[in-house]
């Protein structure tokens, strides 16, 4: 059958007496492939395909898509290109930093730098810089943003420049919300209208973002998911994404929630059933006669939590609910009106009559099953049943006191410890108390998961109400907060007078950031912490959040929880979770009669009454009406009126990186690599983790002697995610991870190395610099699985600033392959059955990479095999193998030609400039 590229769908829609382009599935129907049955996510990226045909696909992707095979294992490869992209501060700084470069870059080479803007949409929330310092106390949300401002007023000054100078981005400013929260009430369209065509163009809205619950939007039924900083960068900048045409597992939902039972039970046993089945790589799709009982916010506390349960994304079809949602919080009523329309012409719209999908597997869930819950103690997936708490404690307390028996301090800590429970009083606000283990030391209403829900922010602020009403307090040594996700949760719960309950149990408003689930929650009480470490105590924590991995909450917590915000409140006036919730008193009322949970847990009815006199849609339209202005402090804040960002030599958090300077207007020839070192000698299943700065910033590091010279006190130092935007920190803690293994010195653990031929152990940094002084190219060895984990982008940015140009390993992770590439540097692979070990190599050797331009020209992947010469090191070392050029795309030779994504990017919009006038 003879068709364009395209398959004939460009197609005219009418929608209230407009036109609009959209590209009709059923032109693929027509042609003979059964696209009604395709999954919901598969219909969004056929369309994604159609629209792009001739430019990103081809028509085998189309094809790859319509002619889906359900059981197979993913090898067809296809170009992505989303409609927008999302950022938060910590991931979205560098992107900006990299598009003022590429403004200097562009004037220095006789072009126009107000020309680089990104291609696409891009948004972005401040949202990750707010700390928990003060809390209890109504001065407390004033005193954070305070401090807040105080600690990233260079990076949010930065950032207020961007949103100025560059088209197409757009910021909102901190104190405003959380981004993904802000991205389902706000920023999602559903359906995207562009009217940069003649005829106005129809399409799904899809995105990326750069933090990995993204995925909340899926419940809106639009597809997007997390990926590193680089990723984003290209989508950005037009560039489509490459991935694999995934299996879609089907997740079938029946029935209605218990009476007592929240989306967090619910999403915690998701999680639980998931992760059970195994669903990483893959998209995870609800549907099922249960989905009309979920509400929009039910949908995104399941769809947030994707990462959590390993799926790409976790997504609901757009149905009835859809349209109610985006109708309540306020959307444009027209808007609304084409978003139905498009999806229902398209065959994308749900209802009761839509035949299920066929999916690579499925599994089910009645929703009546659903009981209290919570996770932990350091994996999100270990769902508890309250009624199990206290088993369940007391088999993590075995395991960690294990550990902890030889740390206990002085005589009345043995003899505590001795007796299975570790016990120290303490001393707060006045008040002695006596804590042991189990001790709930930070009980936290916080992050997007499930500040978005309505039903159970409003339960919180019942239970509370209850509560305050029965003579109840939370305990003195827990730590309190409440950190929504908008403002349009405080507005509901003023609304609803709850938010006096909730302050007299110290969950007043601390900001509204994501807080305690990133590691924000700032420290606990000196004397508490005091108490814990004195005895090796147990403390807990109870977090409405999405991670609770150990360490990442609070380095004085051991136990972390996840729970719904009722129960959060619950364990706080508990102050352990060494409690049989269903059978013990939470405390003793004002009349000196035990209360127990069930005389304060609020019914369905109750949270049904009050959302419905309290939740209104004119909250979102005045919250949002201004969301991109700010308050007066980010409106002071100083920001040149310049298409150029004035750099500055003092900055510690700002800094212009090096990826242009010297750059020529067009690429050279890629040349072999020549007499190169190993910068490091890994194993396997080196992750991003391993190789990306992350955390702390330690005085005694590279990192840290950089801040010291820079008169920046350790106080000061921040994190690295707050120092995103200065490479010069960013390089220098790249493979600096305490828990790194380098074969290079096999009795030292930690980012150090061998530098040769002096043969004197430093740190990676600083062999780094010693070689590119001396014109020495780097290369890394590597076993199987290198890059896995969270694609981050400074897990490529950094070895290539340390100098490295190849990276030759046993197996790689898909996205970070691709993101080497997008820096530069070539991805190698060893031969089927080869590694470093077996060819007798030691990490002394001096390499010649040789071919590398005239394979990477070759059509066959399997034929693109270079030679890599071997001298030096020691005798019996190979002289010669061969190793696969791992460059898999046309796009990404493109790329790797020009030396990178970014430079590719600015010769294209250089040649465009120049030739528009």
């Amino acid at each position: 059958m003879a068709r364009d590229a395209g398959f004939g769908s460009r197609s005219i829609l009418t929608v209230e007496g407009s036109d609009f382009e959209i590209f009709r599935l059923s032109a693929v129907e027509k042609a003979g492939y059964d696209v009604q049955r395709l999954p919901y996510s598969l219909k969004v990226l056929l369309e994604n395909m159609l629209r792009f045909a001739g430019q990103f696909a081809e028509e085998d992707d189309i094809v790859g898509i319509a002619d889906w095979d359900a059981a197979a294992i993913p090898s067809n490869e296809i170009n992505f290109t989303p409609a927008r992209v999302l950022m938060q501060d910590f991931t979205g700084v560098p992107a900006v930093v990299d598009l003022a470069a590429m403004r200097d870059a562009m004037k220095r080479m006789g072009g126009d730098p107000s020309k680089i803007n990104p291609l696409q949409p891009a948004e972005l929330v401040i949202d990750h810089s707010v700390q928990v310092d003060e809390y209890g106390t109504r001065m407390a949300f004033a005193h954070n943003v305070d401090l807040e401002y105080e600690r990233n007023g260079e990076r949010y000054a930065f950032l207020r420049w961007g949103q100025e100078a560059l088209k197409n981005f757009r910021a909102v400013p901190p104190g405003t919300g959380i981004v993904h929260q802000v991205n389902v009430e706000y920023l999602a369209r559903v359906v995207f209208r562009n009217d940069n065509f003649k005829i106005p163009q129809l399409y799904p809205d899809t995105l990326v973002g750069t933090d990995s619950h993204t995925t909340m939007v899926n419940a809106l039924g639009v597809l997007g998911w997390g990926v590193g900083g680089i990723e984003a960068e290209a989508a950005m900048l037009g560039q489509p994404v490459s991935m694999l045409i995934p299996q879609v597992v089907g997740f079938k939902l029946t029935g209605e929630l218990a009476e007592g039972a929240t989306a967090t039970d619910l999403v915690l046993t998701v999680t639980e059933m998931l992760r059970k089945r195994g669903v990483v790589g893959k998209f995870v799709e609800f549907y099922g006669p249960g989905l009309p009982s979920l509400r929009l916010a039910d949908r995104a506390t399941i769809a947030n939590m994707a990462p959590e349960y390993g799926a790409t994304c976790g997504i609901f079809p757009v149905d009835q609910q859809t349209i109610d949602y985006l109708n309540f919080t306020g959307r444009k009523p027209e808007h609304v009106r084409m978003v139905e329309a498009y999806m229902k012409e398209q065959g994308m719209f749900a209802t009761a009559d839509s035949p299920d999908p066929v999916f690579s597997d499925t599994l089910a869930l009645d929703l009546g099953d659903v009981v209290p819950s919570l996770a932990g103690p350091r994996r999100p997936q270990d769902r508890i049943k309250l009624s199990d708490m206290r088993t369940s404690f007391d088999t993590a307390l075995e395991e960690m006191t294990t550990q902890r028996r030889g740390s206990a301090v002085g005589e009345a800590g043995a003899t505590a410890v001795a007796h299975g429970r570790a016990k120290a009083e303490a001393v707060s606000s006045g008040k002695r108390f006596e804590i042991e283990d189990g001790a709930v030391v930070i009980a936290a209403i916080t992050s997007c998961t499930n500040t978005s829900n309505p039903s159970v922010m409003v339960g919180a602020g019942l239970l509370a109400k209850k509560a305050v009403e029965l003579g109840l307090e939370s305990k003195p040594w827990v730590k309190t907060s409440l950190a929504p996700g908008s403002k349009v949760v405080t507005d509901y719960l003023d609304h609803a007078n709850l938010t006096e309950p909730l302050n007299a149990l110290g969950f007043n408003l601390v900001g509204y950031g994501c807080t305690t689930c990133i590691g924000n929650s700032g420290p606990i009480p000196e004397e508490i912490s005091e108490a814990i470490h004195k005895v090796g105590l147990v403390a807990c924590s109870v977090l409405s959040g999405n991670r609770n991995f150990e360490g990442r909450i609070n380095p004085d917590v051991r136990a972390n929880y996840l729970a719904s915000p009722p129960l959060v409140v619950a364990f706080a006036l508990a102050g352990t979770v060494d409690i049989d919730m269903y059978n013990e008193p939470i405390g003793t009322g004002r009349d000196g009669r035990s209360v127990f949970l069930k005389d304060i847990w609020p019914s369905t009815a109750e949270i049904e009454a009050v959302m419905s006199a309290s939740v209104k849609p004119e909250m979102f339209v005045q919250q949002y009406a201004h969301v991109f202005e700010g308050d007066d402090r980010w409106r002071a804040l100083p920001t040149p009126k310049s298409d150029l960002f004035e750099w500055s030599d003092d900055s510690t958090y700002i800094k212009n990186p090096p990826y242009f300077e010297n750059m020529p207007e067009q690429p050279g020839a890629i040349s072999d690599i020549r007499s190169a070192r190993i910068l490091a000698y890994l194993g396997d299943s080196i992750t991003t983790d391993h190789i990306s700065p992350a955390g702390s910033i330690k005085t005694d590091s590279p990192a840290g002697h950089y801040l010291l010279e820079h008169k920046v006190q350790p106080k000061d130092f921040n994190s690295y995610g707050s120092r995103r935007g200065n490479h010069e920190v960013m390089m220098r803690g790249t493979f600096a991870n305490i828990r790194l293994r380098n074969k290079l010195t096999p009795d030292i653990e930690g980012g150090v190395t061998k530098h040769m031929p002096s043969n004197e152990t430093m740190s990676i940094f600083d062999a780094s610099m010693k070689y590119q002084a001396d014109g020495v190219s780097l290369v890394i060895l590597a076993g199987k699985e290198y890059g896995s984990g969270s694609s981050r982008d400074w897990a490529a940015k950094g070895p290539r600033l340390l100098g490295v140009q190849a990276v030759i390993a046993e197996s790689y992770e898909r996205i970070h392959r691709s993101n080497l590439v997008g820096m530069g540097v070539l991805p190698l692979q060893f031969l089927e059955g080869e590694s470093a070990a077996s060819l007798g190599l030691t990490g002394h050797e001096i390499l010649d990479i040789e071919g590398v331009a005239a394979v990477i020209e070759l059509k066959n992947a399997a034929d693109r095999v270079v030679t890599v010469r071997v001298s030096g090191g020691t005798a019996d070392a190979a002289k010669e193998f061969r190793a696969l050029v791992r460059i898999d795309t046309p796009q990404e030779r493109e790329y790797y030609r020009h030396g990178g994504i970014l430079q590719y990017v600015l010769r294209q919009l250089k040649a465009g400039a120049s030739t528009t006038g």
